[in-house]
């Protein structure tokens, strides 16, 4: 039975393939690694109060947004459950 080495990054294999098949360095690399699991670890009413935040930061009302962001929702990498225009108000307002 092979050795198990505890002594390593439970992404270590991730990071050797990012540096075997990208320009990246293995800090850039597990920085990339780090930054997308934060990115999939958002919950729904994170990413609906975050998005929310963009775009009314980029000057669309709130109709344009909640409509958006409806249509952005079941394109993420874990579908949440279908959350109604209503919904979405309640996650940013309460």
């Amino acid at each position: 039975m092979p050795e198990r080495r505890t002594d390593r990054d439970p992404h270590d294999d991730l990071v050797d393939h990012l540096v075997r098949s990208t320009p990246l360095n293995r800090g850039e690399a597990s920085r990339v690694i780090m930054d997308v699991l934060a990115y999939f670890d958002e919950t729904t009413d994170e990413y609906v109060r975050r998005r929310h935040r963009e775009l009314q930061a980029k000057g669309h009302t709130n109709p344009e947004i909640f409509e958006r962001i409806a249509d952005e929702l079941p394109r993420r990498a874990v579908a949440p459950q279908h959350l109604s225009l209503r919904q979405l108000r309640r996650v940013v307002y309460g």
